[in-house]
C-alpha cells in the first residue's frame, strides 16, 4: 500500500513539475519588472545622493540637493511606474501604433501623421532656448527615463506586444504636449456633425442645437443669433462623419485617457472656516489603467511642488505646496477650424487663397505596420493647415470633391505652453501666475489659483484668434471666401479672467465665461456650473475640506428636473396602458439624484436614449446619429425638442403618417420598459442605477479577451452621471452604461495648512501589473474617499513605506 501511494505521489509530482516550473519562471519574469522602491539605485550624472521616500500609496517624495538631480530622479521613478504609458503616448502622438498593434491602427496613425504632431513638436523644440533652465531640466528628466529603461527589464507589455525599447528624447516630450493639446480640442468631433445638420436638414432642424457665443456667459441668461458659413454637399457628409468617428476612436483604441471636462473653484478666506483660501479641483478625463496622473512630491533647496504629472511631462499640470496651488479645467474655446478649400479645376493641388491660386505643400511619410506592408502616406497642406480629409483615404469615395483643411492654433502660432507650466510650477504670487497663464497658446485651459496670502485668481489661458465678422466656427468654414483667415490675435488682457473678485469665490466648470471679446467655443452645458455656483454663493456656508468634498461628490443638477418638467406631461397623456403607467411612479417622485440605489435614474436614462433614437435617428444615418450623441450640448438640445411640440424632429420621416410628440413618447416608453425588463427582469427593485452604471479602468491589452480579466480594473457600481458635479460620464446608449470619463483626481487644499490637503487616484500610482500599487486606490475612489497628500517632513517620515536611495 505504501509503495502504491509513493508511486502515485511520484507520478503526480512528475506531471505537476512542468507546471510548477512554468509558474516559478512566470513569477520570476514578473518580479524582475516590478518597481524598485527600496535599497540603492545608481543614476549617472547626479551631483549628489537623492532620497526617494515612498508613502503608503506609492507616491515618491523626492529630495535632492539641486533641481538637475531632482528632475533626473523624477524621470527615473516616473519611468519605473509608467514606462509603458509613456511609450503609448509617444507612439499615439507620432502615429506609430500600427507598428506594434497591426493594420487596425493604420487609420489612427494616418490621422496623427496628417495633423503633424511630430512635425510641430520639432518646430517647438527648435524654437526653445536650449540654455534655459526649463530646457536643461527637461533634458535631465528625459535622461532619467532613459537610464531606467537602459538598466532594467522592459515592461511586460513590451514583451507581449513585441516592442523594442527606443531612447526617449526631448522631442517625445513635445509630442506628448502636442497630443494633450489635440486631446483637449473637440472641433473634429463637433463641426462635421453641426455642418451635416445644417446642410442636410436645414435651419428648423438645427435650431435646438444652436450654441452661439454669448458675452454675458452662462451664469446669466443667454441669448443667441445665427450666422452662416461654408455649405457642403451630400458627397462630403460621409467622409466628415467618418473623420469625426475616427477622431474619437483614436483615443479609445489605444486606451490613452482623453481630456473631457472638469470642475474647479477657489474660495477666499472670507467664506471659509479657516479664514484662508480653499482650492478644489477634479479634472474630468477618460478612465484607464493606469490613470492619467502620476503623483510626486519634489523638494530641492530652492524649489518644492506636490504635483500631478502626465506621461512624459516633467512639469506638474496640477500642483500645490504650502504657499500656493492651482487646478485646471478645460476652457473649451474653439481653437480648431475645419476649412473647405476651393480647388483649381485645372490643378487639384492648388487652392484659392487671398485672391490667387496657391500650391499645396506636400511631404511623404512611411507607416510601419506589424504583420503588414509599409504604408506610404502623402500629406498635403494648404495655407490654412493640413488637408485632414486626406486621412480618410479611399473611404471618402471617388465622388469626394472638397478637400478639408485643419486650422489649429497649436500649429499656427508660437505655442509656449511648456514654458507656461514650468513658470506655473513656481508661481507663488498673482503676478507670476498671471504671467505664466499668458504664455499658454493651446490647448485652452482655465487656471484656477490660490495662495496662503489670501489671493485667488482665474485666467482663461489661450491664444484667442480674431475672426472675420459674421463667421461662425461651429460649422466648416469656406476657405475660398476668406472665412478661415485670422486678422490677428487678442492680447491676453482681453481673455476672460478674474483676480480676488468681490463675491469671494471663482467657479469654473467648462461653461461659457463672461468675456469682453467673442470667444467661440464648444462649451459644456451650464447646469453643472450653475449648480456649483448656487452652493458656493450661499453666504451662510463657511467652507472647509469636508463640505468641499461633499460638493465634489454631488450627484444632481436641475437638468433632470427640467427635462421631466417637459416630459412627464407628455407621458401622462401619451401612455394609456395601465401596466406601463405604474412604472412612471418612480419618475414622479424622483429628486434627480443619481445614487446607486435609484430606480428612477435608470428609467430616466434609458428613456432619454429611446427618445433620442425615436426623435433623431430616422433623419440621420448610423455614423451621424452616433456623433450627434457625443455633442457636448446634446442634452440641452434634446430638452429643447421636448419643450417644443412643433419641432420637425418629432415626425418620423420613414413613415407615411406625421407623428406627434405623444406618439414618439409612447413608443420610447414602451421600448424603455421592454429593454429593462429583458435586461433585469420584471422586478423594479433590480433596476438600480448602480447595477446599470459601471466603471472599468481599461488597460490597452484588455481590448483582447480574456486579457481584460487580467489587466482591467473593475467593474465598480458607481453613483453620479452625465454633467452632474460627480461627473461619471457615459455615451447615451442602451443600459447598462459604461462610464467613459470622470474625475481623474479630486483635490481639496485649505491654505490654512496645505499639508493637510486631500486627494485620490482612481486606480493606483503604478502601471505595472501585479505591483501592489497597480489598483490599490480603486475601491477607495469608487467609495468617494480621499487620501492625504503629505508635505511636511514629519508626516512623510511617519507614513514612509520604503526608501530608495539614488546615488551617483
Amino acid at each position: 500500500m505504501k509503495w502504491t501511494i509513493r508511486i502515485l505521489l511520484t507520478l503526480i509530482l512528475l506531471l505537476a513539475l512542468p507546471l510548477l516550473v512554468a509558474v516559478a519562471m512566470g513569477g520570476w519574469f514578473v518580479y524582475q519588472r516590478l518597481p524598485l522602491r527600496s535599497g540603492v539605485g545608481h543614476i549617472d550624472q547626479l551631483a549628489a545622493t537623492v532620497q526617494v521616500r515612498y508613502d503608503e500609496r506609492g507616491v515618491p517624495h523626492i529630495k535632492a540637493q539641486n533641481q538637475f538631480d531632482l528632475y533626473r530622479a523624477l524621470g527615473y521613478v516616473h519611468a519605473q511606474d509608467r514606462l509603458f504609458q509613456m511609450e503609448m503616448v509617444r507612439r499615439l502622438g507620432k502615429g506609430e501604433l500600427a507598428e506594434i498593434l497591426g493594420p487596425k491602427l493604420v487609420e489612427t496613425d494616418t490621422l496623427f501623421r496628417t495633423i503633424g504632431l511630430r512635425e510641430n513638436a520639432r518646430r517647438m523644440l527648435a524654437a526653445a532656448d536650449p540654455q534655459s533652465a526649463s530646457a536643461q531640466y527637461l533634458q535631465a528628466y528625459v535622461d532619467g527615463i532613459n537610464q531606467y529603461q537602459d538598466t532594467h527589464k522592459p515592461p511586460l507589455e513590451f514583451t507581449l506586444m513585441g516592442i523594442e525599447p527606443q531612447p526617449f528624447t526631448a522631442e517625445d516630450v513635445y509630442v506628448a504636449t502636442n497630443y494633450l493639446a489635440y486631446n483637449f480640442a473637440a472641433a473634429l468631433r463637433i463641426e462635421p456633425v453641426m455642418t451635416v445638420l445644417r446642410d442636410k436638414l436645414g435651419t428648423a432642424y438645427l435650431r435646438p442645437f444652436a450654441n452661439e457665443w454669448n458675452n454675458q456667459g452662462v451664469l446669466q441668461d443667454p441669448s443667441a443669433e445665427g450666422n452662416a458659413s461654408a455649405k457642403l454637399q451630400p458627397r462630403d457628409w460621409k467622409g466628415l462623419m467618418q473623420l469625426a468617428t475616427l477622431s474619437q476612436s483614436a483615443m479609445d483604441l489605444a486606451r490613452v485617457p482623453m481630456l473631457a471636462g472638469s470642475n474647479g473653484w477657489a474660495v477666499s478666506g472670507a467664506r471659509t472656516a479657516s479664514g484662508k483660501p480653499i482650492l478644489a479641483g477634479d479634472p474630468h478625463i477618460g478612465f484607464a489603467a493606469p490613470s492619467v496622473w502620476y503623483e510626486a512630491h519634489l523638494q530641492a533647496p530652492d524649489f518644492e511642488i506636490y504635483g500631478h504629472f502626465a506621461a512624459l511631462m516633467p512639469w506638474a499640470l496640477l500642483g500645490h505646496n504650502q504657499d500656493f496651488g492651482w487646478t485646471l479645467t478645460m476652457f473649451q474655446n474653439d481653437d480648431m477650424d475645419l476649412v473647405a478649400e476651393k480647388t483649381n479645376p485645372d490643378n487639384r493641388n492648388q487652392v484659392w487663397n487671398q485672391g490667387q491660386w496657391v500650391d499645396l505643400k506636400q511631404r511623404t511619410e512611411a507607416i510601419n505596420v506589424k504583420g503588414g506592408e509599409t504604408v506610404q502616406l502623402t500629406v498635403r497642406q494648404s495655407p490654412h493647415g493640413p488637408i485632414i480629409s486626406d486621412s480618410m483615404g479611399d473611404k471618402l469615395g471617388s465622388d469626394h470633391k472638397t478637400p478639408i483643411a485643419l486650422w489649429w492654433t497649436n500649429l499656427a502660432t508660437d505655442n509656449q505652453s511648456m514654458e507656461a507650466f514650468f513658470a506655473l510650477n513656481r508661481a507663488d504670487t498673482l503676478a507670476k501666475a498671471r504671467a505664466a497663464a499668458s504664455k499658454v497658446g493651446a490647448p485652452g485651459v482655465n487656471i484656477i489659483w490660490a495662495n496662503a496670502s489670501g489671493d485667488i485668481g482665474w485666467w482663461a489661458a489661450a491664444k484667442l484668434p480674431q475672426r472675420p465678422a459674421g463667421v461662425n466656427p461651429t460649422f466648416i468654414l469656406d476657405g475660398g471666401k476668406g472665412e478661415a483667415d485670422k486678422p490677428g490675435y487678442y492680447a491676453f488682457s482681453f481673455n476672460p479672467q478674474e483676480e480676488n473678485p468681490r463675491r469671494g469665490y471663482i467657479v469654473s466648470a467648462n461653461q461659457q465665461p463672461l468675456s469682453a471679446v467673442p470667444v467661440a467655443g464648444n462649451y459644456n452645458e451650464p447646469d453643472r456650473a450653475r449648480t456649483l455656483d448656487k452652493f458656493l454663493s450661499n453666504p451662510a456656508t463657511r467652507w472647509d475640506s469636508r463640505t468641499t468634498q461633499g460638493l465634489q461628490l454631488l450627484n444632481s443638477t436641475d437638468y433632470s428636473k427640467r427635462v421631466l418638467g417637459h416630459l412627464l406631461p407628455l407621458m401622462q397623456t401619451a401612455i394609456t396602458d395601465k401596466s406601463q403607467q405604474e412604472f412612471v411612479e418612480p419618475l414622479l417622485k424622483w429628486d434627480g439624484d443619481f445614487t446607486r440605489d435609484s430606480i428612477a435614474a435608470t428609467l430616466y436614462t434609458q428613456m432619454l436614449y429611446e427618445l433620442s433614437v425615436a426623435i433623431f435617428h430616422d433623419e440621420l444615418d448610423d455614423d451621424q446619429f452616433a456623433n450627434l450623441l457625443r455633442l457636448r450640448n446634446f442634452n440641452s438640445s434634446l430638452d429643447n425638442v421636448l419643450a417644443d411640440p412643433n419641432s420637425p424632429w418629432w415626425d418620423n420621416v420613414e413613415t407615411k403618417n406625421k407623428e406627434t410628440a405623444q406618439d414618439i413618447v409612447a413608443l420610447a416608453w414602451s421600448r424603455t420598459l421592454a429593454h429593462l425588463n429583458k435586461l433585469y427582469g420584471s422586478s423594479l427593485l433590480e433596476w438600480t442605477w448602480g447595477k446599470s452604471h459601471l466603471l472599468t479602468h481599461g488597460h490597452p491589452l484588455g481590448r483582447k479577451k480574456p486579457l481584460d480579466k487580467i489587466f482591467d480594473v473593475g467593474p465598480f457600481e458607481m453613483p453620479g452621471g452625465n454633467e452632474v458635479p460627480n461627473n461619471m460620464a457615459f455615451t447615451l446608449s442602451p443600459a447598462p452604461w459604461r462610464i467613459n470619463y470622470g474625475p481623474s483626481t479630486r483635490r481639496v487644499i485649505d491654505f490654512a495648512d496645505a499639508s493637510k490637503a486631500m486627494g485620490i487616484n482612481p486606480v493606483g500610482q503604478s502601471g505595472v501589473w501585479l505591483d501592489k500599487h497597480y489598483n490599490d486606490q480603486a475601491d477607495a475612489y469608487a467609495a468617494g474617499m480621499y487620501q492625504p497628500m503629505y508635505l511636511k517632513d514629519a508626516d512623510i517620515t511617519a507614513h514612509t513605506d520604503s526608501i530608495l536611495t539614488l546615488s551617483p
